[in-house]
């Protein structure tokens, strides 16, 4: 009855370790099987045309050559095959709205909830520059924790949870927990070119969204709890 630890930023990202306070506090052994080094954005792409390392990094934890979703599916066949609970993250950076399709972060939770386990994906969006307080994460993660069903069944079946913690303004107190819907609106095609070729120059934080989106909400200061399914 363990839970699974990974993310995408490699297993030396202090995500990680925030989410390692969080789910502590969850009163359940951890294990942590996370990428030996950052896969941001490499989506849900597998590794089956050569081997993977799995590197001992510690008691309970292990680095693994491989993308955010083989981390889960080796922890599942080989390392934590009783892990009931997966926890992916926490990313830095959001993933919201059309980011799940490209996360890694996702993945892996999308990959645990493919084999029947309750899964979590977390991300803290910041703005350009900003630096993440990840303590504060890890209390903020907390609370999100505290109001999802983690310990029984899967939620429905062929779903996971996407939480997105937000980056408010200074001086703001304790963001509202709001469960919404993935926001779909697709990004601004913007492109430059350069010397290399064209390079993608679309603002990110200018993206389209609509008013109760999870895009929308955690722009504005929310911690944005969202169901996504699985196909």
């Amino acid at each position: 009855m363990r839970i699974l630890l990974t993310n995408d930023d490699g297993i030396d990202a202090p995500g990680l370790e925030a989410l390692a306070v969080a789910a502590a506090r969850l009163g359940r052994a951890c294990v942590v099987v996370a990428p030996a080094d950052p896969h941001s954005g490499c989506g849900h792409r597998v590794t089956t045309d050569r081997p993977l390392r799995v590197i001992p990094a510690g008691p309970g934890r292990f680095a693994v050559t491989g993308t955010p979703a083989d981390c889960v599916r080796i922890a599942l066949a080989e390392l934590a095959p009783d892990a009931t609970l997966v926890l992916s993250g926490i990313n830095a950076g959001g993933n919201l709205g059309a980011d799940i399709h490209h996360s890694g972060t996702v993945a892996a939770a999308r990959e645990a909830a493919l084999h029947g386990r309750i899964a979590v994906a977390a991300s803290h969006y910041r703005r350009s520059g900003g630096d993440i307080d990840w303590e504060r994460a890890a209390t903020w993660l907390e609370l999100v924790f505290s109001t999802l069903p983690l310990g029984g069944e899967a939620p429905a079946a062929g779903s996971l949870w996407n939480v997105n913690l937000p980056d408010p303004p200074e001086g703001m107190g304790p963001p509202p927990i709001v469960e919404c819907p993935v926001d779909a609106s697709p990004f601004a095609l913007g492109y430059r070119m350069t010397d290399e070729g064209w390079r993608y120059a679309a603002n990110y934080h200018d993206r389209p969204r609509m008013a109760q989106g999870d895009v929308a909400l955690c722009f504005g200061g929310a911690i944005t709890v969202s169901r996504l399914g699985l196909v």
